[in-house]
């Protein structure tokens, strides 16, 4: 047999190309340091609420460390289906799907539609694993970037947005509540992406991670304490797919469940996937999601409360900062602001953590778009808010 010389093996291209993550670059300079104030990851503070601990370690007792059906526990889906109803339109148990987080959702709804070579539009900045997905599965990435208005507030060009929208696009990305910068996309603007989407036969992958997440003085018009989304307005055969997660609004980051509603038609498809991707999410751990669905509303309250409470505090204590423009986000649990004169947000995210305890997530990690901002989750309580805008104040001002 003929010998072949020894090469050193590596992941095919597209995997060897990823970016590293630069969040997880400041982070690692300063986990572990009970010196450093941490603000980079996007997690609440508090544990998960005992009412839902409860119904996981009642299922563990009960048996449940069994594999589970590949689209979820029946009484999850249906719970599921109760809940997106009080929001949103009916939405029946036979379009959900459970995942093994919010991110494998992603994946999965992009396994479902993309292929290599496809085009896929995406409102930026956005969280970096949802604009790498499609480049994992080999499709090209058209970014359009949002804009901070005079409030400093981001705004979507919806005109640009539609026009980048072109008959060979495979899908759009929009991610509202968004992550880094708040933005909420308004039902109207829901509205014309749809009607054009159906136009042009493009897919819209909504990830709605932070729909509860929302800081309206008031609830919106109908009464509801929910964002804008795409299933106000879709109808179940439209190429809507929608994601979404038990992390923010439950506190539930370490369990890693979520969730898909997709059109009747993918159902099946949809299930084989996850049947080879993780085959289905842990038993106990859809049980304690069942319970807090049923029982979590209070919370879900309380912590939307709580975490406009905390980005007042913020909002106050930044704007004693010289040299900031800082916006007051409509959603999610992030300020993401400008720092006058900063053309390298990683060094100086790398320089707050070394030189001033402070930990927070370099804007560039967001895309290009977000070169010169920093991303400050502010669900911690407010005199580590204060504590850290005065860290940031005394290292600009050197």
């Amino acid at each position: 047999m003929p010998a072949f010389p020894p090469e050193i093996p590596f992941a095919r291209l597209a995997v060897r190309n990823l970016p590293v993550s630069r969040i997880r670059e400041v982070a690692n300079a300063g986990i572990g340091n009970p010196d450093v104030l941490a603000f980079w990851f996007g997690e609440p503070d508090g544990v998960t609420p005992a009412f839902i601990r409860s119904a996981a370690a009642a299922a563990l007792d009960a048996g449940s460390t069994f594999y589970s059906h590949n689209l979820g526990i029946a009484p999850l889906r249906e719970a599921l289906s109760r809940y997106l109803g009080r929001w949103h339109r009916p939405v029946s148990a036979e379009r959900i799907a459970v995942t093994s987080a919010g991110v494998n959702a992603l994946m999965l709804a992009a396994q479902l539609i993309i292929s290599p070579g496809d085009r896929v539009v995406a409102v930026v900045p956005l969280w970096p694993n949802v604009t790498e997905i499609p480049r994992i599965l080999g499709a090209e990435v058209e970014r359009v970037p949002l804009h901070p208005d005079a409030q400093g507030r981001w705004v979507l060009d919806l005109e640009r947005l539609l026009q980048a929208m072109t008959p060979g696009t495979r899908a759009v990305i929009i991610n509202s509540p968004g992550n880094p910068t708040g933005w909420v996309m308004p039902k109207a603007d829901m509205s014309v992406l749809l009607d054009h989407a159906r136009r042009m036969g493009i897919w819209i992958i909504s990830d709605e991670a932070y729909e509860r997440l929302v800081f309206n003085d008031d609830p919106q018009a109908d009464g509801r304490f929910c964002a804008p989304s795409l299933l106000d307005i879709a109808d179940p055969q439209d190429r809507v797919i929608v994601a979404n997660t038990f992390s923010k609004a439950w506190q539930m980051t370490g369990w890693r469940l979520g969730w898909l509603v997709v059109p009747p038609s993918l159902l099946d498809d949809l299930g084989k996937l996850i049947e080879f991707n993780t085959s289905c999410a842990p038993g106990f751990v859809q049980q304690a999601a069942v319970a807090a669905l049923e029982d979590g509303e209070p919370h879900v309250r309380a912590f939307v409360q709580e975490l406009r409470l905390r980005r007042d505090t913020l909002l106050a204590a930044l704007a004693t900062v010289d040299g900031l423009s800082v916006g007051s986000p409509e959603g999610a649990m992030y300020l993401f602001f400008k720092v006058s004169g900063v053309l390298d947000s990683l060094a100086l995210a790398k320089d707050l953590v070394r030189e001033a305890g402070l930990g927070l997530a370099p804007g560039s990690a967001f895309g290009p778009e977000g070169e010169g901002y920093l991303r400050w989750c502010f669900a911690k309580p407010a005199p580590m808010l204060e504590e850290g805008a005065r860290r940031l104040r005394a290292h600009l001002q050197r």
